[in-house]
């Protein structure tokens, strides 16, 4: 795809992406804060004396235009710069958010450009493919869709809010090492991950005190998953530079710790370790030590959030469920539900791929299952309630949303469209897999069943009975009404104006049914049904795992680049 750059537009305020657009169903979006941090590898280099000096510029898309929503700070003199700076954004589950990163080359006071001479590549991906990957490295692309050399730009996400795990540290360093001839060394401290390949990932930089060999830095908060990997044993490596404006910074110490270690620093105590520096240790008979680094203070806050569990690497699998009752009308007639227009995608069409988009993002696999209930199926044409659409009893799954559109339009013709709208059944079925799964006791699938019918339930109290049990299980129910029926009785499957009861007055668990007619989206975008219907899904997560008191798994790191953790 062609990749077009330019000047960026008007900014918008650092971390704000699209507002999800109010629904009469359901509340806004669970809101998260994702932080992005960015290195880059084979930069192109455009300056004649000294390597490039890169710059990267966060875009998002907002109503079809690219905002620009901040930009890292300057690298200097540097093709595999790994940027301090922290992207922050919203994070919205239920939408397609997208996002441009673009690498330029700054001049100095001039700052960045946005001229062909001064573009070094950029690259184009969702936040939700981010967050659901943690770690996304692709090319780099210039104009027209040509390779910007063998450049390539890496992307990490982590969570933080301020209701999130994040822990807030405070440092100082006492009597470092003067590196400088005429003046004081000017130290910044930075602070790696070291992950299980010994591989290091940067956490955090600080800024740089000029001219001082007893800095305080000031504080600063790092997400819990970024610094340590929720691991409290963990080796970090903490290095105090002296800081060179051509990028040659002098080495002044460094010293090993763990989050467990950095934990005593915690209310009126204080932590404090010697800047080693192993050459001179070596060379130097009486050397004690390069300086000392002192913590400060360390606060922490745990609560897991639904990010927790997506990051931890809790996949969304996604079934949908098509009504093929004859209410629908025949496929062959253009006034069906179910015809199949070349030019336009009727009603169950576009329900299926708006929603099936957003999930998609977080089943690594792409297989969707694809049921269909209340048509007479091939080769005895029996009545079924339960039945893949594929035709294949083994195995109902479809590869991607794609898959389930051609299954869909390729089964119509060998079916018989008759009924009754029975959906427990297929409630039932998705539940069985669901319980498979919650007896794992381990955060690792969570399950949405998205039904599409035309008209109201005929199995009323089958289906209460139905979602009453599953509402102890790892699934959400999504309930599109498709056509101009009456769906007046279908909100009482929906918990927004009451708690949900079995026919033997047993409540739901939990609220885990959403329900809306397409009708009222018919004339908005296809994201906002998706938004009205998927906003409340990740409180359900967290209401079902917190219940549960299943922590989310504790991921191992993404495979790292193995020059990331180098010194700038």
């Amino acid at each position: 795809m062609p990749f077009a750059h330019g000047a960026a537009g008007p900014r918008a305020p650092a971390g704000m992406g699209d507002v999800p657009e109010p629904c009469p169903q359901a509340p806004l979006a669970v809101l998260s804060k994702v932080e992005l941090r960015v290195s880059c590898k084979h930069l192109l280099d455009r300056d004649t004396l000294n390597k490039s000096d890169p710059c990267v510029l966060l875009l998002m898309q907002s109503q079809g235009q690219w905002m620009e929503v901040d930009r890292s700070e300057v690298i200097k003199s540097n093709l595999n710069p790994v940027f301090a700076k922290i992207f922050t954004v919203d994070y919205y589950f239920e939408e397609v958010q997208k996002l441009r990163f673009e690498v330029y080359d700054s001049h100095g006071q001039a700052g960045v450009g946005t001229h062909d001479d001064d573009f070094l590549g950029g690259m184009e991906c969702t936040v939700g493919q981010i967050v659901a990957q943690k770690r996304v490295t692709k090319p780099l692309f210039l104009k027209y869709g040509k390779f910007a050399g063998k450049s390539t730009i890496t992307i990490i996400s982590e969570e933080i809010s301020g209701n999130n795990g994040y822990v807030e540290l405070a440092f100082r360093a006492k009597k470092l090492d003067d590196k400088d001839l005429f003046s004081k060394s000017d130290p910044f401290l930075e602070i790696y991950r070291i992950d299980d390949d010994r591989s290091e990932q940067l956490v955090y930089r600080t800024e740089v005190v000029k001219n001082n060999l007893s800095p305080i830095w000031e504080p600063f908060k790092v997400s819990l998953n970024s610094l340590c990997s929720c691991e409290e044993k963990r080796k970090l490596r903490c290095v105090v530079w002296d800081y060179d404006s051509r990028g040659k910074h002098d080495f002044i110490g460094e010293f090993f710790t763990t989050f467990e270690e950095m934990q005593k620093a915690m209310g009126e105590n204080k932590v404090q370790w010697d800047c080693m520096n192993p050459k001179y240790k070596i060379k130097k008979r009486n050397y004690k030590n390069s300086g000392v680094v002192v913590l400060l203070d360390l606060k922490i806050h745990r609560v897991y959030s639904f990010l927790d569990y997506i990051m931890g690497g809790c996949q969304i699998h996604f079934t949908v469920a098509i009504d093929f009752t004859a209410s629908n009308g025949d496929p062959r007639n253009s006034c069906s539900l179910h015809y199949i227009n070349p030019y336009q995608p009727n009603e169950y069409l576009k329900a299926l791929v708006a929603v099936g988009e957003i999930c998609q993002d977080y089943d690594s696999d792409k297989k969707f299952s694809a049921l269909g209930f209340g048509a007479r199926i091939p080769p005895k044409y029996e009545v079924s309630h339960d039945f893949a659409i594929n035709f294949n009893p083994d195995n109902d799954e479809c590869e991607g949303i794609q898959g389930v559109v051609e299954s869909y339009q390729s089964c119509l013709p060998k079916i018989q469209l008759y009924g009754p709208t029975n959906v427990a059944p297929i409630i039932s079925k998705v539940a069985r897999v669901a319980a498979d799964e919650e007896r794992t006791k381990e955060a690792s699938q969570y399950f949405i069943l998205l039904i599409l019918t035309d008209g109201v339930v005929t199995d009323m109290a089958d289906t209460r009975e139905a979602i009453v049990r599953a509402s102890y299980l790892p699934m959400s129910i999504i309930i599109v009404g498709v056509g101009n029926a009456d769906f007046t009785d279908m909100q009482i499957l929906d918990g927004d104006d009451g708690v949900l009861r079995s026919p033997k007055g047993e409540p739901v668990l939990r609220d885990i049914v959403q329900f809306v007619p397409f009708r009222e989206f018919k004339n908005a975008s296809p994201t906002a049904l998706a938004k009205c219907v998927l906003a409340e899904v990740p409180k359900q997560v967290v209401e079902y795992y917190s219940y549960k008191a299943f922590p989310p798994r504790c991921p191992r790191p993404p495979t790292p680049d193995p020059n990331l953790g180098s010194p700038q």
